[in-house]
C-alpha cells in the first residue's frame, strides 16, 4: 500500500481501536440499575456540526504538524473547499438531509467504513487484547477451575443482558446509549470476499445456549444450560472442560488460523470451507456460540515480562508456533486461559467499544470473589461436549500454510512493552486539580517529542454514546499548546513556573477538545461524512482529502486509549501506522497500567524506548508541579 493510500485509510481504521473511551474531563460516570429501554428511545440524535466550525478546528489541529509553507497551502484548500455555494456546502446539505432521515447519520456508514469494508487482518491491526489480573496456576485443576469461573461469571452477566437490567450509564446528567451491551454475546463477524457482515445471534428468536472451547486447535461445543434452562455450575463446567482436554491431547490441523488472514483471502477460503456440509455445520456452531474459551499451554518464547507475555497472547496468540490456531478471531468474545496464569481475552471490535468488554471483565472478577456463587445448585442433565469436525482438502491445507506464513511475518513485526507505572496514579493528578486523562495524554505527547524531536499526530477516542447509537469521535491530542508544552519541558533554562503554565495550558486545550468531541463536534467524523457523501453521490473526492495537511494530521503515529477498569487489568493493541506506537492505559488510584506497542520494521520506533520516555515524562511533570507548589508557598 502506498503511503498516501495508507494515510487516507487511517481515518477509517481509527474506529478499529479498542474502547479507548473518554467520557468527559473531570466528569464521573455513574450507573443506575433500571431497564435499558426506558431511556434509550429519548436519546438525542448525533448532530451534524457546523461546517465553518469544523474547518476552523481542523486547521488548528493541522498547524503543529506541517511547515508554514504547507499550512498556507492547506489554508487555501480549506478556504476553497468551504467557500459559499461550493462543494462543501452541497455535501453538508446531504449530511443534514441524511440526519433528518435516519436515527444516526453516521452509524451505518461507520460500521462499513471503519470495520466491515476493511480488508486487513483482524489480528494486530484491529482486534485489541484485554489482559485480566494475572494468575498463578500450578496444576491443570487450577487452570480449568479458573476457566469454569470465567464461563460462570459471563453467564451470570448474561442474565442482566437478557433481562435488560445492565446498569444504565450516565455522563453527568446525560444518559448514555447502552445498545453495545447487547451486541457482545453471541455475535460473530462473517468473512466476505470484498465486505464482511456481522451476525447478532444473541438477539435472534432462538439465541444460542452453548459456548465453544478450543484446546490444541480442536473445537468443542458445550451446552451451558441444563434441562430447565438453568446454567451449569462451576463444578459441572470443570467436568466438561476436563472432558475436552482429555479428548484433545494431540494438536489438530489449525483451521482457526485462517481467521488471522487478510479478509479477502479468508473470505475466499471461507467459501471453500462451507462447500463441505461438515465444515459448514461446525463453523455455524462456532459463529453462533455465546462466546469462545481458548485453553492454552505455557507462554511461547517468553520475554521476561509476564504482563507483555499475556498481552501478546491476547493480541496474536504467539502466532502459528503458539496458539493462533486455537482461536476463531471472527468471534466478538474469546477468553484466553493460559496454562501458567496468563489470562485475558481478545475481542473483535465491530459491534462495540471497550467499556462493555471491560465492564464484563469487572463483573467476572467480582463473581469470582463472591464465595456464595460456589453454592449454586447443579443443572439437570448434562450433554457431553461435542467435537466440531473439519474436513480439510489439499487446497485448504495450502490456505492454512499461507495463513501461517502471513501471520508469522505479522507476529515477528509486533513488539510490545507492558508495565505498571508506580510513581503515582490518578489521585495525585486530581490533587493538582487536573484531568487525569488529559495529564496522561500530555505525558504521551512529551514522550514522543522527547524521542523524535517533533510532534506526532495523536489519536484518542471520545465516546459519543450520549447520542442514540453513538460510537466514537477522535480527540486530536496533538495541538499547538501540546507542542509548546513539550518544548518547554525540554528547555533546561526555562523556569519551573513557565513549564507548569505550559502544562496547564496544554491540558486545558485537550479538555476543550474532549468537550467538543463527546458532544459530537469533533473534526474527523464530520470530515469522513463529507467524504462519504461525495463518494455516495458519485462525485470526485475533494482535494482537501489529498492535501498534505489532511494526510499528515490523520497519519496517527500515536494511537492511544484510556480503558479504565476496577481491577488491575489493561487493554493492548498494535499501532495504527507502520511508524507509530500503540498506547493503552488504565489509571488506578496510585498507579497506571500501560500496554505499549511498536513495529520492529520501523527503525524509528521501539516500545521499550517509548516506555522509558513516558515514565521520565510522567515523573518530570509531577516534579514541576510539586516544585511550583513549594515555590508558591514560600
Amino acid at each position: 500500500m502506498s503511503k498516501m493510500a495508507l494515510s487516507a485509510s487511517i481515518i477509517l481504521r481509527q474506529g478499529l481501536r479498542c474502547g479507548r473511551i473518554i467520557q468527559a474531563s473531570n466528569t464521573a460516570m455513574v450507573s443506575q440499575l433500571r431497564p435499558l429501554h426506558d431511556d434509550q428511545a429519548v436519546l438525542p440524535r448525533l448532530p451534524v456540526p457546523q461546517l465553518d466550525d469544523t474547518l476552523n478546528k481542523y486547521l488548528k489541529t493541522v498547524k503543529p504538524l506541517v511547515t508554514d509553507e504547507e499550512f498556507h497551502l492547506t489554508e487555501e484548500i480549506v478556504k476553497k473547499f468551504g467557500a459559499s455555494g461550493g462543494i462543501a456546502h452541497r455535501l453538508q446539505n446531504k449530511l443534514i438531509n441524511r440526519a433528518e432521515a435516519t436515527e444516526n447519520w453516521l452509524s451505518d456508514w461507520w460500521m462499513n467504513a471503519a470495520y466491515l469494508d476493511c480488508r486487513g487482518p483482524l489480528v494486530v491491526w484491529s482486534s485489541p487484547g484485554l489482559v485480566f489480573p494475572l494468575q498463578e496456576f500450578r496444576t491443570l485443576d487450577d487452570q480449568l477451575n479458573f476457566a469454569a469461573k470465567v464461563i460462570a461469571g459471563t453467564l451470570d452477566y448474561k442474565i442482566m443482558v437478557d433481562q435488560k437490567t445492565v446498569p444504565v450509564e450516565r455522563m453527568g446528567k446525560d444518559t448514555l446509549d447502552m445498545s453495545q451491551y447487547f451486541k457482545i454475546l453471541g455475535t460473530c463477524r462473517i468473512p466476505g470476499v470484498t465486505r464482511d457482515t456481522i451476525q447478532f445471534y444473541g438477539q435472534s428468536v432462538h439465541p444460542p445456549k452453548h459456548i465453544v472451547v478450543a484446546h490444541n486447535n480442536h473445537f468443542f461445543k458445550i451446552d451451558v444450560y441444563g434441562k430447565h434452562g438453568e446454567p451449569l455450575n462451576v463444578r459441572q463446567l470443570v467436568h466438561q472442560l476436563r472432558n475436552v482436554v482429555e479428548r484433545s491431547t494431540h494438536p489438530a490441523i489449525p483451521v482457526g488460523i485462517l481467521t488471522t488472514q487478510n479478509r479477502n483471502v479468508w473470505g475466499k477460503a471461507y467459501k471453500q470451507l462451507r462447500k463441505d456440509k461438515t465444515n459448514k455445520a461446525s463453523m455455524e456452531e462456532i459463529q453462533r456460540c455465546i462466546f469462545l474459551v481458548a485453553l492454552d499451554g505455557p507462554v511461547v518464547n517468553p520475554t521476561g515480562n509476564i504482563m507483555t507475555d499475556a498481552a501478546l497472547s491476547c493480541v496474536h496468540g504467539y502466532g502459528p508456533q503458539g496458539y493462533a490456531g486455537n482461536r476463531w478471531y471472527d468471534k466478538t468474545l474469546q477468553f484466553i486461559i493460559g496454562k501458567k496464569g496468563a489470562v485475558g481475552m481478545t475481542y473483535e471490535h465491530t459491534p462495540a467499544e471497550g467499556p462493555p468488554v471491560a465492564n464484563l471483565m469487572d463483573h467476572i472478577m467480582d463473581y469470582m470473589a463472591d464465595v456464595k456463587k460456589d453454592l449454586q445448585l447443579p443443572a439437570i442433565e448434562l450433554s457431553k461436549p461435542q467435537r466440531l469436525m473439519f474436513n480439510i482438502n489439499p487446497d485448504l491445507k495450502q490456505d492454512i500454510e499461507e495463513a501461517k506464513v502471513a501471520l508469522e511475518s505479522l507476529v515477528g513485526d509486533l513488539e510490545m512493552t507492558c508495565f505498571k507505572f508506580t510513581g503515582f496514579g490518578k489521585n495525585f493528578i486530581k490533587s493538582q486539580k487536573l484531568s487525569p486523562d488529559s495529564f496522561i495524554q500530555m505525558a504521551i505527547q512529551l514522550a514522543f517529542y522527547r524521542i523524535h524531536n517533533e510532534p506526532g499526530a495523536h489519536y484518542e477516542s471520545a465516546s459519543t454514546r450520549k447520542f442514540l447509537y453513538g460510537r466514537t469521535e477522535t480527540i486530536r491530542s496533538c495541538s499547538v499548546e501540546s507542542v509548546t508544552f513539550a518544548k518547554a519541558m525540554l528547555d533546561k533554562e526555562l523556569p519551573v513556573n513557565e513549564k507548569t503554565a505550559a502544562l496547564r495550558s496544554a491540558i486545558e486545550a485537550h479538555k476543550n477538545y474532549v468537550k467538543d468531541a463527546v458532544n459530537g463536534l469533533g473534526v474527523d467524523r464530520h470530515l469522513l461524512g463529507l467524504k462519504l457523501a461525495a463518494i455516495e453521490a458519485g462525485m470526485d473526492v475533494p482535494t482537501l482529502f489529498m492535501d498534505v495537511g489532511y494526510l499528515r494530521s490523520s497519519h496517527m503515529r500515536l494511537s492511544t486509549s484510556q480503558v479504565p477498569a476496577r481491577c488491575e487489568a489493561f487493554m493492548c493493541f498494535g499501532p495504527l501506522v507502520p511508524d507509530g506506537y500503540g498506547c493503552c492505559y488504565n489509571p488506578r488510584s496510585d498507579a497506571i497500567f500501560f500496554g505499549t506497542s511498536a513495529f520492529n520494521s520501523s527503525p524509528e520506533t521501539d516500545s521499550a524506548t517509548f516506555r522509558e520516555a513516558l515514565e521520565q515524562s510522567l515523573l518530570e511533570m509531577q516534579d514541576i508541579l510539586l516544585r511550583d507548589r513549594v515555590k508558591a508557598n514560600l
